[in-house]
């Protein structure tokens, strides 16, 4: 049985978590030195290079319907989420419209996810249909001309691993192991990118938020997810020499720091490229982090697209010798809009400037995926719009793939490999950034002729 979710008391727990950490961040700003000015370069797309890997994203239960028996159907079932999903986008049967999709932009790498769930319904059997699935889907992206990334656990175990106790149960890691070895001994030949775990922070705390483990198991939680990395990642180099393998952070701003010590940092002798998730910032000039992440509508929180390039200089100072790779970064919009007006071809491009600007100062990213290809279920609302293509899952049966404004945007940074060397962000750096405390506020970036 799992405990009933209260949605005040989980926001008052994490609300403890947050403010105070933004609070000691304030309070710093008062006695901050002077901030240092970086030297005004230039970006060049030439920066990239021709093997730059230009990507985009899905994931199996976000997107391909017909879902399977699992810890997310049951929260969806117990009435945890906002809305139901229903069969989402029809990923399912759509898969070869997307991926051609996808190639049309020019990527290079398409992300999925192998859903255990679905290939594996008991813990004595296996789904042949389920794998036959996933064998179509990756031979397509491959037949496109894209390498495939594929995530291993987006979040989603079986119904039948809920009852064991999940994350909870002792025996959950060596369950996890015997699926994960399934999935990548049957699809190393096909040379994927691997990403492990998806986002171990924000899967603590979804799992704590839905009650699949309490909050006094989330240590346990990432240690058992700590251990599920480590194991994998020896069995995928067996199976395939020169794998890269990762797991992606999610980066919150201000304590990310602090979160680096729960998982990135046990696995950290596993890891062949950093993957991160950016898409939020905090700075003086927009503090308003906490609200918007309590009440899930983070198309109010702050986007400071520069927050890209401090992520990537925190991770590259923490771990020089590895290449860096933007496994997931985009825009949260309300339906397709913002409140600020930021529109989604201006923030792809402002974007892929502070990238553009990391690879000139020397770190060495190697990669970028825009999150999502298309809408999808946002982990409880089909309000949060975040795709290249707009589908609008509610409205209409047909469920069309419209292009955004960012997708002739994309399609053009691809084919130019970045933006041009005369770009300039529609948006100032803000001024004292809190994306990584302290060198984001005394080593800032600037725009030249800003």
């Amino acid at each position: 049985m799992h405990p009933t979710f209260h949605p005040g008391g989980y926001r008052r727990r994490l609300t403890r978590l947050l403010v105070p950490v933004v609070a000691a961040a304030a309070a710093f700003l008062v006695v901050a030195p002077a901030q240092a000015e970086a030297p005004e370069q230039v970006s060049s797309a030439s920066e990239f290079g021709p093997d730059f890997m230009w990507g985009t994203a899905s994931s199996g239960f976000q997107s391909e319907g017909t879902a399977r028996d699992s810890n997310w159907t049951r929260y969806v079932d117990r009435g945890l989420t906002e809305e139901p999903i229903g069969d989402t986008v029809d990923f399912f049967n759509r898969y070869r419209e997307d991926i051609q999709l996808a190639a049309g932009l020019g990527t290079k790498v398409y992300r999925i996810s192998v859903e255990w769930s679905r290939v594996q319904p008991t813990p004595e059997s296996w789904d042949e249909s389920g794998l036959a699935f996933y064998d179509s889907v990756v031979q397509t992206i491959v037949d496109a001309g894209m390498q495939p990334m594929i995530t291993l656990d987006h979040w989603v175990y079986p119904g039948w691993e809920v009852d064991r106790g999940g994350w909870k149960n002792p025996s959950m890691v060596a369950d996890w192991l015997a699926n994960a070895t399934k999935v990548v001994d049957r699809f190393a030949p096909y040379n994927p990118i691997w990403i492990t775990i998806n986002e171990p922070t924000s899967y603590t705390v979804q799992e704590a938020r839905f009650g699949g483990i309490g909050v006094a198991d989330i240590p346990m939680m990432f240690d058992r997810l700590s251990q599920a990395h480590n194991a994998i990642y020896d069995h995928i180099h067996l199976a395939q020499p020169g794998a890269m393998v990762s797991s992606n952070v999610a980066y919150i701003p201000g304590i990310n720091a602090a979160l680096d010590t729960q998982f990135i940092d046990k696995v950290a002798d596993k890891l062949d490229f950093v993957g991160i998730d950016y898409y939020v910032g905090l700075s003086v000039q927009n503090p308003n982090l906490v609200e918007p992440l309590l009440t899930a509508e983070m198309w109010n929180a702050p986007t400071e697209p520069e927050g890209v390039y401090y992520a990537l200089r925190h991770y590259s100072k923490k771990f020089p010798n590895l290449p860096l790779f933007i496994v997931e970064t985009g825009l949260y919009t309300e339906g397709g809009s913002r409140p600020d007006g930021y529109r989604s071809d201006d923030a792809l491009r402002d974007s892929v400037y502070w990238v553009q600007r990391a690879k000139m100062d020397g770190m060495n990213v190697v990669g970028y995926n825009y999150w999502s290809l298309t809408d999808n279920y946002e982990w409880g609302s089909y309000t949060p719009r975040m795709g290249l293509y707009a589908v609008d899952v509610q409205s209409d049966p047909t469920l069309s793939r419209r292009p955004t404004a960012a997708v002739p945007a994309y399609r053009e940074v691809i084919a130019n490999n970045g933006v041009g060397a005369d770009y300039r962000p529609t948006r100032a750096p803000a001024q004292c950034s809190l994306v990584d405390p302290l060198p984001s506020c005394t080593e800032p970036v600037s725009v030249p002729g800003r």
